[in-house]
């Protein structure tokens, strides 16, 4: 470990193709000096390999009641498998609240690309709350399926109650809803979220072009970004009743840096469709509609193909580590600097310039560290993400 710290002890809500990245790559980096592929070797005195998973929850009956390690290469998880000697996490799967976790078209699927819920008493509050005390929890990631509202809030109860961080990697808006944000806050409790955004996905590259066109001074009439692919959230993203918040999510990340609004008949940004033998890859087709000087027309396609779930796993581990630190630190509620860099949805928008700029004041020590930035040179919302709850 680095610096002498203790190890973060990692809990995961849904046990999936995500949580198969994670788990495979706090495996991979552990011990390593190279750090390709990471963003940060080292974030705030932690490395990747002092991550730790102490407790996880899912409802499929192929992995309750499984250490960790063997669980996430159990179907109907078809991500890469990058690290197959994954050892024993001595966390053993629990069974989940269902809630509204699982669409009823998911029956409609063959078992190895489905959900098979356990029939096993569901978990109450007071349950998940002993076990997150029990193991010792230090943050609590979510990785629920899209559109789980019900149970995604079900979770952040228990992190309130328990008093551990809360990572919300899903598109259910809990950092960036303002009563929940004032919640964590009045318990003391840091929250990192909401909808993770890729190492280099549809979002963050759609994101970045918009905000070249911006600086270039070139007019971005329409644009869309359709994705396709054959995991279970694809599949379960089928169901268009579970896709709202995600669109907003992922529509208002490219809003954000637009030079002026788009139009909303102009923008489509969000998954597109499943296509079953794609499995974990996600394939983006993305158009831009510009318009030059003098009013000349321009467009720009591009097509990214990338494995969907390592994609996010680095910033998973980063945002892990910046709540470990946001806890050391003492702060409470939204902790905006790493979610405006790290998510796609939230509390406080930025350019990925500015958000770049205001999780490394963070990480450097922001307005309590001795190797803080000069104030007046940096974000002010960099600022705001490391001043403690009053």
């Amino acid at each position: 470990m680095t610096d002498a710290k203790k190890p973060i002890n990692i809990a995961i809500i849904g046990v999936g193709n995500c949580a198969s990245s994670l788990v495979q790559g706090l495996a991979h980096y552990a011990g390593r000096n190279d750090a390709s592929g990471l963003m940060h070797q080292d974030l705030g005195g932690y490395g990747a390999g002092d991550i730790r998973v102490v407790a996880a929850w899912d409802i499929d009956r192929r992995k309750v009641g499984q250490d960790v390690a063997q669980a996430i290469f159990t179907a109907p998880n078809c991500t890469a498998v990058f690290a197959a000697d994954v050892p024993e996490t001595g966390a053993v799967v629990s069974m989940g609240r269902l809630l509204d976790g699982v669409a009823e078209h998911m029956a409609d699927h063959p078992d190895a690309r489905t959900f098979l819920p356990a029939d096993l008493p569901e978990p109450s509050r007071e349950d998940v709350v002993r076990a997150l005390r029990a193991s010792g929890t230090d943050v609590l990631l979510n990785y629920l399926p899209v559109g789980s509202q019900k149970a995604t809030e079900f979770y952040a109860e228990c992190a309130l109650e328990a008093g551990v961080a809360f990572v919300n990697n899903i598109p259910v808006f809990i950092a960036s809803d303002p009563a929940w944000a004032e919640r964590f806050r009045a318990a003391g409790v840091p929250i990192i979220g909401d909808d993770i955004k890729a190492q280099l996905g549809a979002t963050i590259v759609h994101r970045v072009l918009t905000d070249l066109f911006a600086k270039r001074g070139v007019k971005l009439a329409r644009t869309y970004q359709l994705n396709t692919g054959g995991n279970t959230d694809f599949l379960n993203m089928a169901n268009r009743k579970r896709l709202e918040s995600k669109k907003i999510s992922k529509t208002e990340a490219v809003q954000a840096v637009a030079g002026e609004r788009i139009a909303d008949e102009n923008i489509h940004v969000g998954p597109s469709d499943y296509v079953a033998w794609q499995n974990d890859n996600k394939v983006c087709f993305l158009r831009m509609e510009g318009e030059l000087f003098g009013g000349v027309p321009m467009n720009l396609e591009l097509r990214l193909s990338v494995e969907d779930s390592p994609n996010s796993a680095g910033v998973a581990i980063d945002m892990i580590r910046c709540a470990a630190i946001a806890r050391d630190r003492g702060l409470a509620g939204p902790v905006l600097a790493p979610a405006a860099y790290f998510c796609k949805h939230p509390p406080e928008q930025m350019t990925d310039d500015e958000a770049f700029d205001a999780v490394e004041a963070f990480i450097a020590g922001g307005a309590e560290g001795a190797a803080q930035p000069d104030a007046e040179t940096r974000p002010a919302a960099a600022i705001r993400a490391v001043a403690p709850a009053s």
